[in-house]
This record gives C-alpha cells, structure tokens and sequence, in this order.
C-alpha cells in the first residue's frame, strides 16, 4: 500500500497537486462544516478525488505497459480514466456549491 502511495507520488504530477489541494480542503472543510455530517460531506469527496486518481493512474500504467503502439482501445481506456477524475471534481465542486449555498 505505501509503495503504491510512493510510486504515485513520485510518478504522478496530477496525485501530487491533488494532494496539495487535499492540505487545503479537508482542514478548510473540518473547520467550515458546522457538523459531523457536514464535515464529512465536504471532506469526503476530496478523498474520492484522490482515489479515482490512484485508479486513473492504475489503468494509464497499465495500459502503458502492454506497448506504444496506438490502439483505439487503450486510448478509450485512458479518456474513461481521466473522465472519472473530471467526474470527481465535479462531485468535489457541487458538494462544497450545495452546502455553502444552502447558508445563504
């Protein structure tokens, strides 16, 4: 688990500015949210991000590693991927919208 963790770090610029923004969010989101629900309402959906990202990075590394050559099927592979990631910020951005909207 920790290499896996280490590997991403090292190798993946995306993990390592996702992290950085995971410094901001989750201490911002513990001390916004006014309860326990709402603290992991708002925190919650960072770690989504990081561990789509993982996956993400899984499948790119992994579809490396069957070759360079190009192939319809591997490129899917790799939009499906990043798609999740877009699809988890967008959970990210609608849960923080929903709850600090929702105090106005």
């Amino acid at each position: 688990t920790w290499r896996g963790f280490a590997a991403a770090w090292r190798e993946e610029e995306a993990f390592r500015q996702e992290c950085v923004l995971a410094l901001l969010v989750v201490p911002l989101g513990l001390w916004v949210g006014e309860s326990g629900v709402e603290r992991a309402v708002l925190v919650g959906p960072m770690f989504i991000v990081l561990t789509v990202e993982l996956l993400n990075s899984a499948v790119e590394a992994a579809v490396d590693r069957i070759g360079a050559e190009h192939h319809p099927l591997s490129g899917i592979a790799k939009e499906l991927g990043s798609a999740a990631v877009f699809a988890a910020f967008a959970l990210l951005a609608i849960t923080w919208a929903l709850v600090l909207l929702g105090r106005v």
